[in-house]
């Protein structure tokens, strides 16, 4: 690029730059260096016009490249979610599923989850997937039939209990008369999620499981400790 190209070049990305437009569009517009950019356009006085101009041009710049990145990180969560339950997949069709690894699963859930402060089987959750996974391994494994499960509710001050009764008889294959009792949080004031339904805990009135699962629980994981 001889001189006189040069002049014209730096004339015409002055011109630009009083307009308003941003470093950004000038250096892909003329092809130059941003390094060249800044030593012309360097201490070059803009209008409050064209100053506002390139103010909201970088914002939405900014808006632009944050909405780029959150897409972006949307994806890559995607990807490891699908690896997770790939991987998951493959593990779970390994797994032979007898008694005792029902067993087993059961006791390690109800050692987490699970009451242990008072003598009853029983367990609390917000999430029907747990509780139906509590009632059907109870039934399988220790012969329990629905009138042997008790249910109560913990909502929120703004939700219906006649409502979400009905939705975890659905959910957990129960009927309505095995929910015995709702309770209301008096400190959850404010509009609640409509997928939020309260915490169900279920309840079967036997000690001696409960007794057994922490058992199992307890002395599986001091096996894996002890393990070289």
């Amino acid at each position: 690029m001889n001189l006189s190209d040069k002049v014209v070049i730096k004339q015409r990305a002055i011109r630009l730059r009083k307009r308003g437009l941003t470093y950004n569009y000038i250096e892909k517009k003329l092809g130059i260096r941003r390094s060249t950019l800044d030593y012309w356009l360097n201490g070059l006085e803009l209008t409050p016009k064209a100053l506002s101009k390139i103010k909201r041009k970088k914002i939405i710049s900014l808006q632009k490249a944050r909405a780029k990145a959150v897409i972006w990180h949307n994806e890559q969560k995607q990807k490891r979610l699908n690896l997770a339950k790939h991987n998951a997949k493959i593990l779970v069709s390994h797994i032979r599923k007898t008694n005792n690894v029902m067993k087993l699963a059961l006791a390690i859930l109800y050692m987490g989850e699970g009451f242990k402060s008072i003598e009853e089987t029983g367990l609390g959750s917000s999430d029907p997937l747990i509780l139906r996974f509590f009632i059907k391994a109870l039934r399988k494994l220790y012969g329990l039939k629905s009138n042997n499960f008790r249910c109560q509710l913990s909502l929120r001050m703004d939700q219906n209990a006649e409502k979400t009764k009905a939705y975890w008889s659905k959910e957990l294959n129960l009927p309505l008369s095995t929910f015995m009792h709702v309770f209301y949080d008096k400190r959850a004031i404010g509009r609640t999620y409509p997928s939020y339904k309260g915490v169900c805990q279920v309840r079967c009135g036997n000690v001696a499981i409960q007794r057994e699962l922490v058992w199992i629980s307890k002395l599986y994981c001091a096996s894996i400790l002890n393990t070289k």
